[in-house]
């Protein structure tokens, strides 16, 4: 043993080995990068996110459109607790302004109903036709374009009537006309016909 051997216990007395930290000594692998999705793949997403959006935008739309509904109603809520009061004291403006919301909020209402049942239209029109009577010798029938599509089939075979299309009607409405009676069958001149019967029966006519 040498001198310097003697002075230092810690010096290395054999070959020298290198020390590397665990893990170290294998090399790192790559990982594998995911592939890239495809064209199917990309389509059903798209095809996913868009119908996602549109399930949103109607249900928003539903929404919107019932708080309208709501908002008129307490409207014309509001409106007719001016019944309360003897219809004398109610004056023209508070009148106009029920009758316009009454044929806004019906007219909603039968549009919808009269698209789902054409029937209800067909009734009506048998009503108007039985007002006329069978001493005319020829009707003209005027209606809107998307019940003249339903209700033609139907009509088609009645004597003496001629069906016309008029898109100035909405749905649900329809003129009459021969010559000697002119019916009108909007859905403004029936509410005002309701409205006027209500305003001359007064208060007393109506409580028992």
């Amino acid at each position: 043993m040498s001198a310097l051997a003697a002075d230092n216990p810690f010096a290395p007395t054999g070959p020298a080995v290198r020390w590397m930290a665990p893990g170290l000594a294998t090399p790192m692998q790559d990982l594998p990068l995911p592939s890239p999705p495809s064209v199917e793949e990309l389509q059903a997403l798209e095809a996913a996110a868009h119908a996602e959006g549109f399930a949103r935008g109607h249900a928003e739309g539903l929404a919107a459109g019932q708080g309208e509904v709501r908002r008129m109603i307490a409207q014309i809520e509001g409106i007719l607790d001016g019944f309360t009061r003897p219809l004398a004291r109610l004056d023209g403006e508070v009148a106009d302004a029920l009758a316009d919301l009454a044929v806004r909020i019906t007219g909603t209402l039968l549009g919808r109903e009269y698209h789902a049942d054409p029937t209800l239209l067909a009734d009506l029109v048998r009503e108007a036709l039985d007002a006329v009577g069978s001493g005319s010798r020829e009707m003209e029938l005027r209606l809107h374009p998307d019940d003249f599509g339903v209700l033609a089939p139907h009509l088609a075979g009645l004597d003496g009537v001629r069906l016309v299309i008029d898109a100035a009607l909405g749905r649900g409405e329809l003129r009459l006309n021969s010559e000697s009676v002119r019916i009108d069958g909007t859905l403004a001149a029936r509410l005002q016909c309701v409205l006027d019967a209500t305003l001359a029966a007064g208060p007393a006519d109506r409580n028992p």
